[in-house]
């Protein structure tokens, strides 16, 4: 089993947070740039919103 601090962690463009990998993105974490739905759709709607602003 391995710990959560031992599994690899990327930075969403979104928000700015670091997130770690899951299980459900396995075969897709390649590709996997965002952290949440939420920082997903954001994004796309091309709003730049900070957390706490």
């Amino acid at each position: 089993m391995r710990r959560k601090s031992d599994l690899p962690t990327k930075t969403c463009p979104a928000c700015g947070r670091p997130f770690a990998w899951r299980k459900k993105w396995e075969r897709c974490w390649d590709e996997v740039k965002y952290c949440s739905e939420r920082c997903r759709r954001s994004a796309k709607q091309g709003a730049a919103w900070v957390w706490g602003a």
